[in-house]
């Protein structure tokens, strides 16, 4: 069985929707999925067969005010406008709605991780969380601390996935995937820094003291992975796939020529996730 970890990033989320794309082209399915945060949506919308629709929220809908921006953070304190992203324009009748029917059909079995805000704990929902035009699961896994409050899901809080399991490969394993494939949106050889301003976000978050700690040792739990990781792949074991370049997208970045870039280069690197799923199946 071999799995696919996307971890997210942010805007640089484009680049893996370029990976995606290129193994719907090539017909690549994988057997196990666990999504973090924007890697969680691009994953469902490439279970769900829709080509082009995660490049179309990145490269399009992003520049509008309604998407994201200081506005609604004023208005709502949420800088992403998760409701307006996965429930005006993904539900049926929305711009771009996510095809449910295609995606609740397929077999694999997806995992999408998210934070509780109250003990800092990674919590895995399943596809039994997801159901037509609720997708709350994506909004609470994408919930930025400080750049969005936590999002309500079944009566917990809870915030950004990559909070807690930056890089989740384990798990797959331990759910008996032989191989894995893990999508990151950075460099291969980027190690993650102290979180800067430790001090606001600790004002900012003080209702969520574990998630402040979390934070504080992000850096750590991030480069153990992704030298595990690296470990893995000498061993035969994992495909890490990873952009040469950035492209100069960041988190919030607003920049189509710069989103398209990456998006090219993420589909010219599907082709080894598509011939990786080939040579093990």
């Amino acid at each position: 069985m071999i799995g696919l970890i996307d971890c997210g990033g942010g805007m640089r989320g484009v680049y893996t929707a370029g990976v995606y794309d290129r193994m719907l082209d090539e017909n690549a399915k994988i057997d196990y999925g666990i999504g973090v945060s924007a890697g969680a949506a691009n994953m469902i919308t490439y279970l769900a067969g829709q080509h082009g629709r995660t490049l179309t929220f990145f490269a399009d809908y992003t520049f509008r005010r309604e998407y994201m921006g200081i506005g609604n953070w004023l208005k709502s304190r949420n800088y992403l406008n998760l409701d307006y992203i996965y429930t005006t324009l993904t539900n049926r009748g929305g711009e771009y709605p996510l095809n449910y029917e295609a995606f609740s059909k397929t077999a694999c079995p997806f995992f999408v991780v998210a934070t509780d805000a109250q003990t800092g704990e990674p919590h895995y929902f399943t596809r039994s969380d997801i159901t037509q035009d609720s997708y709350d699961v994506l909004k609470a896994s994408c919930a930025i601390p400080a750049a969005c409050r936590p999002y309500p899901v079944g009566g917990r809080l809870y915030f950004d996935g990559g909070v807690s399991e930056p890089i989740p490969y384990q798990k797959a394993f331990d759910d008996g995937c032989d191989k894995i494939i893990v999508l990151i949106t950075r460099q291969e050889d980027y190690v993650k820094p102290k979180q800067k301003n430790m001090w606001l976000l600790g004002r900012m978050l003080k209702k969520y003291p574990e998630i402040v700690r979390r934070i504080a040792h992000r850096h750590e739990a991030y480069n153990r992975s992704l030298e595990e990781v690296k470990n893995l792949a000498m061993q035969g074991r994992a495909l890490l796939i990873a952009p040469g370049d950035d492209c100069g997208v960041n988190t919030f970045t607003k920049n189509r020529e710069a989103f398209l870039r990456l998006y090219d280069k993420g589909y010219a690197d599907g082709q080894r996730a598509a011939a990786f799923l080939r040579e093990n199946s």
